[in-house]
């Protein structure tokens, strides 16, 4: 008989993968949770965790038991709910990046808590940080732009969304149609960080054709590289979906893969209940950012117009 107390004390720890800090959150001593743990451990027949360095991990058996855990634990807390007072108060939990939260996902999260089928709890990852809650439980659904399904995981097709070039509207780039890498050389370009998938993916590009460029600054956020742009300086590729700042245009960048963004929840069964209406609404409303608002054009926002005809 699997013991639910120290399959709940392994929760804990997988959030905060600290053993100290873990204890404290379950108001136990550090000796107990290491007790219950390899306990856990053992009667499973599996390890759980593994020091890499400094810092602890869990194994691919160890995501698997928090999953399993957490999954139990909501499920215990919602009868219980329903018993008490009818209904489950379980929140529906989604994590996503933030441009995805400013640009992409907002028709369909008013959609949602407008019926109020279930309260909303949003976390706020990086792409890999997402995949990795939906995997371990954390989070019921993920969004992310992908190249392919990641193990263990479901996907379905949320959006398409070319990559585009922003600059100043009185750049020279701003008069063309469209931009060609060729464009971009000995350009200073607002970039994100090193580690970012979007600074390799440009980077790589760029080298391929052979295109000299540097960057001008390094920026996360795209709300924050549009301001570096509309300050003056540098240009950035950014996605379609982004909304531009008065005094800024986007031109195409035909040569830039487009990016396939995904609704994202755990293998191994269908999404039920609010969990299953929160993916159908989200897919419902993913195009919404590429249609026209109020007069100013598409999705992109101002600055995204064709330029003017060229002068005979």
């Amino acid at each position: 008989m699997l013991n639910l107390e120290w399959l709940g004390a392994f929760v804990v720890f997988s959030e905060h993968l600290n053993f100290t800090r873990a204890a404290r959150a379950l108001h136990v001593s550090q000796p107990a949770l290491h007790a219950q743990i390899g306990k856990l451990g053992e009667a499973l027949g599996v390890t759980l965790y593994q020091r890499r360095g400094q810092r602890l991990e869990l194994t691919a058996d160890g995501k698997r038991v928090a999953a399993f855990g957490r999954e139990v634990g909501e499920r215990t807390r919602s009868f219980l709910d329903v018993l008490r007072h009818g209904e489950s108060r379980e929140p529906v939990v989604l994590c996503a990046g933030e441009g995805s939260y400013l640009y992409l996902l907002g028709e369909g999260i008013r959609a949602f808590t407008a019926r109020a089928a279930a309260p909303l709890r949003l976390l706020t990852r990086d792409r890999e940080a997402t995949l990795e809650a939906v995997r371990t439980g954390e989070a019921h659904l993920g969004v992310a732009p992908l190249e392919g399904t990641p193990d263990g995981l479901v996907a379905d097709r949320l959006t398409e969304v070319e990559q585009v070039l922003v600059v100043p509207d009185a750049h020279p780039l701003a008069r063309k149609r469209r931009v060609m890498l060729r464009d971009l050389e000995g350009a200073r370009l607002v970039v994100p960080g090193p580690s970012r998938p979007h600074r390799a993916l440009l980077a790589q590009a760029l080298l391929s054709a052979g295109v000299r460029w540097e960057p001008a600054v390094e920026a996360n956020g795209w709300e924050l590289m549009l301001h570096f742009v509309r300050l003056g300086v540098g240009i950035a590729v950014v996605n379609a979906c982004c909304r531009l700042p008065r005094g800024l245009v986007a031109r195409p960048m035909p040569e830039l893969p487009r990016r396939v963004f995904h609704v994202v929840h755990r293998r191994g069964g269908e999404l039920q209940g609010a969990p299953a209406e929160l993916r159908d609404t989200l897919l419902a409303h993913g195009a919404a950012w590429n249609r026209p608002r109020g007069g100013s054009g598409r999705g992109r926002g101002r600055g995204a117009s064709s330029p003017p005809a060229p002068s005979r």
